[in-house]
């Protein structure tokens, strides 16, 4: 028994004394860093970024290779404090560190950030660069840092005297109660958006009352979360976006998408709110215009009487909405050569009736990002509390496809008036359940509702699931489309003639060499 208590004693003695030596070696025995430290990188690229505006963080691991315990005697931007670029050293942040110990065959982390103002003289873009320093003299080693660097025109909401964002009204809810969101009202100097740099929008930009916001060609617009571009009662948005030479770089269309440029972000739907076209705008023309990553794409509210186009939609690309595409509520929209890619519910809601003529559309919804409800084609006449009469709702040579079986979705109550077409569509309605065979709304037999249609085929897109959806040489969209309404709209998405042999959908065939 007293043997086993020493022996128990003499090891934990042994391990305290194990403890304290291997503290004063850590104290002691580092070596110099003799430059001879390794990187997971030679340069650190940081995503683009707007002037005033953060960047993501980047990572850059250091190495110790040797056997032996080191200290590095410097780690410091180029720079120094006058630096835009910010680190984190081992739990640290700073831009100049001194005696960093790094064990025998360890590593250390270094988290990299940058903040750029541009100056009033400066390029519109630029690179901003720097070098994080390891040691100095013989053993200096250096990490390049590079960023590009957009200068901006900001809008946002103004603070109040008493502190709080200024708020757009949108009218009472059914309780009599105010609606307000954080935005603000655009100045007349602010009503024309040009090339000449991009615009960042924080908070909901809206138009005044019998004013006009233009947009020309080559315009781009980042809006920040919870953003977007209200077109109030009385107000106008005109868009005009033009067929660009370059369809990679899209040099004269209008782009519309989140002001997180990060690569990892390019394809995260819900990064900002919508384009929210309100009841009793008027005379709204949209024409080459490309959204991507919103929560609702476009939502075009009608004015009730349906007498003159809410919108006219020409030659737009809607993508990766996190909600629907484009939502339109008892609205008029005429749209011509429109592509409504994926989205989280629907790519096109017609919503609560209205008057529809869509013209060599493709409505395709190949929603990559987990389940989704809505098919790429919605239609109804009422909701939970209201109902309207769908006056129209046109559709002539277009796709309406998507990764479910069912896409196109009809819905009425059966009182209000309920009217619509296909003509020469291609409609993707897989009832294999045979669910809706007694349905009259989806008798594709009807030619006053369904003429020329192609019920089940592959329209063989390039690559849908990445929103690429011009159409393949041997697709059976090819030659089927109604003359009469290729001539309505005789070139298509990318300029290309279709008055010969027009092919349904918003594309021509291509045929690659």
């Amino acid at each position: 028994m007293i043997q086993n208590m020493r022996s128990s004693f003499l090891l934990i003695i042994l391990f305290l004394i194990g403890i304290l030596w291997s503290s004063c070696r850590k104290d002691l025995e580092y070596a110099a860093s003799a430059g001879n430290l390794e990187f997971s990188k030679d340069t650190v690229f940081l995503d683009t970024v707007f002037t005033g505006i953060s960047s993501s963080t980047r990572t850059l691991k250091v190495y110790n290779r040797t056997r032996d315990d080191i200290e590095i005697p410097s780690i410091r931007l180029a720079q120094g404090q006058n630096s835009s670029y910010r680190l984190n050293v081992d739990g640290e942040a700073g831009k100049e560190f001194d005696n960093i110990p790094l064990l025998a065959r360890d590593s250390l982390f270094i988290f990299i950030e940058s903040t750029f103002e541009l100056g009033e003289t400066a390029p519109s873009e630029f690179l901003n660069t720097e070098a994080i320093q390891f040691d100095t003299g013989a053993n200096l080693q250096e990490v390049q840092l590079v960023t590009l660097v957009k200068d901006a025109v900001f809008l946002f909401p103004r603070t109040t005297a008493n502190g709080t964002k200024e708020t757009v009204d949108l009218g009472l809810d059914p309780d009599g109660n105010q609606i307000t969101i954080e935005g603000f009202y655009l100045d007349d100097q602010q009503l024309v958006f040009t090339d000449e740099k991009p615009y960042v929008v924080y908070g909901y930009a809206a138009v005044p009352e019998e004013r006009q916001l233009r947009m020309e060609a080559g315009t781009r617009v980042f809006f920040h979360k919870d953003s977007g571009i209200l077109v109030g009662s009385g107000a106008t948005i005109q868009i005009n976006g033009q067929l660009s030479d370059n369809q990679e770089l899209m040099e004269n269309e209008v782009i519309f998408e989140g002001d997180r440029l990060e690569s990892a972000l390019a394809e995260v739907p819900g990064q900002w709110g919508a384009v929210w076209i309100a009841s009793g705008s008027v005379n709204n023309t949209i024409d080459h215009l490309t959204i991507r990553n919103a929560t609702t794409g476009i939502l075009v509210e009608g004015d009730g009487l349906l007498e003159t186009p809410t919108l006219q939609l020409r030659n737009t690309q809607i993508l990766n909405s996190a909600s629907n595409n484009l939502w339109a509520r008892s609205a008029y929209i005429q749209a011509e050569n429109v592509v409504l890619g994926g989205a989280g519910n629907s790519a096109l809601y017609c919503n609560l009736g209205g008057t529809y003529s869509f013209t060599h559309c493709t409505i395709a919804n190949f929603w990559q990002n987990g389940f989704r409800a809505g098919a790429a084609l919605e239609i109804d006449n009422f909701n939970a509390s209201e109902s309207a009469d769908l006056r129209t709702a046109d559709f002539t040579n277009c796709i309406i496809d998507g990764n479910t079986f069912l896409e196109l979705s009809l819905r009425t109550n059966g009182t209000n008036d309920f009217n619509y077409s296909f003509t020469n569509c291609m409609i993707k309605f897989r009832d294999s359940g045979n669910q809706f065979e007694n349905d009259p709304l989806y008798d594709f037999d009807n030619r006053a509702l369904y003429s020329e249609i192609l019920l089940n085929e592959v329209p063989n897109f390039f690559d849908a699931s990445g929103a690429d959806f011009r159409i393949a040489e041997f697709s059976p969209a090819r030659d089927r489309a109604d003359f009469e309404g290729a001539a309505q709209v005789p070139l298509d998405l990318s300029g290309n003639d279709r008055t010969g042999s027009p092919d349904i959908g918003a594309y021509e065939v291509v045929i690659e060499n």
